[in-house]
């Protein structure tokens, strides 16, 4: 486990079987805790697990009933108010194919799902149309940050 920089929680990164070459793990924690700070949040324990199809469609069926690909599942574990904490996998074959389908870089659209994952820990829902607007234009403002 590596403390950021400002000792706000601690965000892990666990790779199964797959790798994510050139993604900088100490990058994208810096901007994850920013991202939770400009919230009016404070991280706690956010593990980011990357992993196959197989393993995502597995934890879609036996957590959510869902008989789906996705690209993540975020599982939220926040207990106090102000902190928020979960686990989110990110299939790395799925985020592939929806770049290239997209015309966006890999690491563009690796950095999107990181977000969109943390958004929901954060309170963001993309259910209904509303929702997904919202939820979009602020991913969109995040990658800003970053890229």
């Amino acid at each position: 486990m590596i403390q950021p920089k400002n000792g706000n929680g601690h965000i892990d990164f666990i790779y199964l079987n797959v790798s994510l070459p050139g993604f900088v793990e100490e990058r994208a924690r810096d901007w994850i805790v920013e991202v939770v700070r400009k919230e009016g949040r404070k991280a706690g324990s956010l593990t980011y697990v990357f992993c196959d199809d197989d393993y995502l469609l597995n934890l879609n069926k036996t957590y959510l009933n869902h008989d789906t690909l996705t690209d993540i599942i975020t599982f939220d574990y926040s207990k106090e108010l102000g902190n928020i904490s979960g686990d989110m996998f990110i299939s790395v074959p799925t985020v592939t194919d929806n770049a290239g389908q997209l015309g966006v870089s890999f690491e563009a659209e690796m950095h999107r799902v990181i977000i969109h994952g943390l958004l929901h820990l954060l309170g963001y829902n993309d259910k209904e149309g509303g929702e997904r607007a919202l939820m979009r234009d602020t991913e969109n403002y995040y990658l800003s940050l970053l890229f």
